[in-house]
């Protein structure tokens, strides 16, 4: 389907995303940490997640991959190893509560970037060319920006623009005129700015910033409009967030101060028939609900009965009462073990053993239904069409077969000695070996064809259906086994914690070489959203169980995976799996399937999932003639 408008079309380089986890995780020796895009790049070290910047986005891939990569070494190597958290949130404290936090938290962002930078360098002195090309892309940009917003009579970002130009500067430039008092401050801007590149720790760090911030508050008006770099609190998921019994006291004062002059006689009547919650002080509404306070209403030195004494019949009463009943889900008690979810044992998320983003997703196998006569009648009109290109496909294979079998076996170069000796003395170049006469070769392969059930494959379904019957034919005729899948995951069952997802086989390795079998292709229909990672995942379990030597996996699909919460990471997954079977031994080739020409973008995605093992068919109609030339490829290599 040609799609003429695309609103946030990004995709992701699953290549270069997994070699920055790796990256991630072999700096900071933690198998646990992910590398996510942001706005802005950080370390959130609570959740054991390293951002790296969409600033990097649309540049020359030699600058998006230094870029990329040199975040991942400051906030791996740098703040996960060098960066005192617990300074970091005083000082965060401390910037809110100024004039101008937002030039604050940034400074102070930049000022450890640069500490942690040289840090950097000094550990890994292969980083120092990435380095350089991140320090000229900034430079281009902050130049740029420090342009606009003096346009835009923006001081505070003009001056944190000129603040980034001053101390990446490759030569002691002039520093640009931002405003009548900052210029006149701007000798001891400077001064303070160069210590930054001596500065020792994080609190030395912060010393240097907090003296720039108590002279610039007076001297901006107004904080700064542009987030170039993000500060996050990283203090706070670190402190004890206990609270104490004072904590929990009513802070805000009371509506009333009332105080009854009425003093305790002892002959007080005490009534316990009506306790009325009303009070005027509780009667404008508010966010707060189910609540019942002790500490409003007036002031006596009146006491109540106070406590009883307890006896012995008293029973322990419980405050919270449950119920269960049985859930209408399916029953997962018969699922085999390697299938279950199971509990990471820190942040509480489940995990799957076919990767995190399927840790909500369900199989559902199906087997094919019966033939009806419908199927049979529309099968025989595709066996008919691709009936040339089979039988044409099935004879040279025989005769490469029967080639092969009676290849000359007498007067070899090498091989066993033959008793006529005769000819070493009379031939110039005398054959004297033979070999033992041969079985015939088999082919000793296995194919599964995965095929995409989704509901953009409604325009393609048919003729996909005819590309699959030529692979049947074919692999049926020289007795391959092998068996064909169609996926799809369910969006109407989907949800937070269960996506169903289909697997429907329509032709098994058992009936794969029968001659009644082949009408059951016609059962695949578009179905609903495809979860590819997961469906190669559950099929490679299947093909590493065969015993022939070569394994083939196709997928036949005609886009990027989409499923419920898996448009974008579903891209990384899918590479990942692809990986996972190729680790095995097996071959995973992707025919994507179009009607039309396919625009960069989406060559782009496959490519970036399956690598050079990608078929782009245009035009689905040429499919047959496209598969043709593929299979015999791959029977040959199985010779």
């Amino acid at each position: 389907m040609k799609r003429f408008i695309q609103f946030n079309d990004e995709t992701v380089n699953s290549f270069l995303l997994m070699e920055l986890n790796d990256l991630a995780k072999t700096l900071t020796r933690n198998s646990e940490i992910e590398v996510l895009y942001g706005p802005h790049s950080y370390l959130d070290q609570l959740n054991e997640q390293i951002f790296v910047s969409h600033f990097w986005d649309h540049r020359p891939f030699e600058v998006e991959r230094a870029g990329l990569k040199t975040d991942i070494y400051l906030r791996a190597v740098g703040n996960y190893d060098h960066t005192d958290l617990n300074a970091v949130g005083e000082y965060v404290k401390k910037a809110n509560k100024s004039a101008i936090p937002s030039f604050a938290r940034q400074l102070l962002t930049l000022a450890e970037d640069i500490r942690i930078e040289e840090l950097c360098k000094e550990r890994r002195p292969g980083t120092k060319r990435m380095f350089a090309i991140r320090r000229e892309t900034y430079r281009k940009y902050f130049d740029t920006q420090l342009n606009v917003n003096q346009m835009k009579s923006l001081p505070a970002d003009s001056l944190f623009n000129a603040i980034y130009l001053l101390l990446n500067a490759d030569y002691l430039m002039d520093a640009p005129s931002i405003n009548e008092p900052v210029d006149a401050a701007m000798p001891f801007i400077r001064q303070t700015l160069m210590r930054f590149y001596e500065t020792k720790s994080t609190q030395e760090t912060i010393t240097c910033c907090l003296e720039l911030i108590d002279v610039l508050e007076e001297l901006l008006a107004r904080d700064m409009l542009n987030t170039y770099f993000h500060l996050p609190d990283l203090s706070a998921p670190l402190e004890d967030s206990g609270d104490t019994f004072d904590d929990m006291r009513r802070k805000d004062p009371l509506a009333n101060q009332d105080v009854l002059d009425q003093e305790k006689t002892g002959e007080e009547e005490i009534l316990e028939e009506e306790f009325r919650t009303w009070h005027r002080e509780t009667s404008e509404l508010s966010q707060s609900f189910l609540q019942f306070d002790l500490d409003q209403g007036s002031q006596t030195d009146l006491f109540g009965e106070g406590v009883r004494e307890g006896e012995a019949g008293d029973q322990a009463l419980a405050m919270v009462q449950g119920a269960a009943q049985k859930t209408d889900r399916k029953d997962f008690e018969q699922l085999l073990a390697e299938q279950m979810q199971k509990d990471t044992g820190k942040t509480g998320e489940k995990e799957s053993v076919y990767g995190k983003e399927n840790r909500y997703a369900v199989p559902v196998y199906r087997k094919a239904d019966p033939q009806k006569q419908e199927e049979r009648d529309k099968y025989r009109e595709y066996h008919a069409i691709v009936a040339p290109l089979q039988k044409k496909l099935k004879n040279m294979i025989e005769k490469t077969l029967e080639h092969k079998k009676i290849q000359p076996r007498q007067d070899l170069k090498a091989g066993r000695l033959n008793k006529k000796l005769l000819r070493f003395f009379l031939d110039e170049q005398p054959r004297l070996f033979y070999k033992k006469q041969e079985p015939s070769p088999e082919i000793d392969a296995a194919f599964t064809l995965l095929v995409d059930c989704s509901a953009s494959m409604f325009d393609k379904m048919d003729q996909t259906k005819l590309g699959i019957t030529l692979f049947h034919e074919a692999l049926k005729s020289v007795r391959v086994p092998h068996e064909i899948i169609g996926f799809w995951e369910d969006t109407n069952e989907a949800s937070e914690t269960n996506q169903p997802n289909y697997l429907q086989t329509v032709i098994d390795y058992r009936s794969s070489v029968q001659q009644a079998s082949g009408p059951e292709i016609m059962q695949l229909e578009p179905e609903e959203d495809n979860r590819d990672g997961f469906a190669i995942r559950l099929v490679t379990e299947r093909i590493i169980a065969r015993a022939e030597k070569q394994k083939f996996l196709l997928v036949f699909s005609d886009g990027e995976p989409a499923a419920f919460d898996y448009d974008r990471n579903g891209i990384v997954d899918t590479h990942e799996a692809v990986l996972a079977a190729r680790k095995w031994g097996i071959e995973v080739i992707n025919v994507f399937l179009a009607n039309g020409e396919i625009d960069e973008a989406q060559r782009s995605i496959i490519q970036n999932i399956y690598g050079k093992y990608s078929i782009f068919v245009s035009d689905i109609n040429e499919l047959s003639d496209v598969l043709f030339p593929l299979l015999r490829k791959l029977l040959y290599k199985s010779l």
